[in-house]
């Protein structure tokens, strides 16, 4: 049976877990203000970038174009597996890294090889594991990632569907639908189907506004150089964009199930939802970084 001092030892471990996991809780917070006005700062590139391939696409025949021509037959796809380099979000990596998992075994019984790309550390250690070495890997870049590493995961699959050794390349990553909801999303990037290029849908619903209504461009468009030469130079573009898309829409969805699982722990814990709202609201914007966060997190927690 516990004594006195053994009790009292849980009861600050107790109250020690709890304020860690708050200081979380505020961080992932600020993270998914910051996530979320990414994405919406990205989305009128992204729209006009789809809408500009679409129409230039419908002037083109796929054979004019190697990354819009489907190969005869598929032995090799590409798998870009995105999730986050920390844990602590509940069943965000998870849910990709199984998805993957089980593309992998369904492929491979029908004959197809898959390679895989890894961003995040989760996915590259989850795989190497298995003895599935990924072909690229990025680590540390999950909660900010970057137009380069969009460029070099675009670059490589670009190279490797031209020369013939991937007969497809798909993105595997949680959509932020919303600050409570990630929608695991499976998208062929590679061959383009520009007759079903997706529209820039990765704006959380609270973040962005309907955009209004806006004429578009007429049809009847003369090209100078020909839309084959303005379509070689689109397509790389729009690839590095989806995958850009890809990857910021995951980081906003990291931020926002950590912040979920965060506020679940401490409604365990007796804190109340309105507690939890309030630390960061004054927050500094030049305060980006975890640890910055955290130390405004823990001044205002002891005040």
């Amino acid at each position: 049976m516990p004594n006195l001092h053994d009790i009292d030892k849980r009861i600050k471990s107790v109250s020690s877990t709890k304020q860690i996991t708050r200081t979380m809780e505020m961080v992932a917070g600020a993270k998914v203000k910051h996530a979320t006005e990414r994405i919406a700062a990205a989305a009128p590139y992204s729209d006009s970038m789809v809408e500009m391939l679409q129409g230039v696409a419908e002037r083109v025949q796929p054979s004019e174009n190697p990354l819009l021509e489907k190969h005869e037959s598929v032995k090799r796809i590409l798998a870009v597996a995105v999730v986050s380099d920390r844990g602590l979000a509940g069943g965000f990596n998870s849910n990709v890294l199984r998805a993957v998992e089980k593309t992998v075994r369904a492929k491979k019984s029908e004959g197809v090889e898959v390679d895989i790309i890894a961003c995040g550390k989760k996915a590259g250690g989850f795989f190497r594991f298995r003895k599935m070495t990924p072909v690229l890997e990025f680590k540390d870049q999950s909660a900010d990632p970057t137009i380069e590493q969009a460029g070099e995961i675009a670059d490589y699959a670009i190279k490797a569907y031209e020369e013939g050794s991937i007969d497809e390349v798909v993105l595997i990553y949680n959509h932020s639908k919303n600050a409570a909801t990630q929608v695991l999303t499976e998208q062929v990037i590679l061959p383009v189907d520009t007759t079903a290029a997706p529209q820039a849908h990765v704006r959380t619903a609270s973040a962005v506004e309907e955009p209004a209504e806006t004429e578009t461009v007429p049809a009847s468009i003369e090209f100078e150089p020909e839309p084959a030469d303005v379509l070689a130079r689109l397509l790389p573009a729009y690839l590095r964009t989806s995958i850009y898309r890809a990857l910021i829409d995951s980081a906003a969805g990291e931020q926002a199930a950590r912040l979920q699982g965060a506020k679940e722990a401490l409604l365990a814990m007796g804190f109340t939802s309105a507690e939890a709202d309030v630390a960061l609201k004054d927050a500094p914007e030049t305060l980006v970084t975890d640890s910055a966060l955290l130390q405004y997190a823990l001044r205002r927690l002891g005040d």
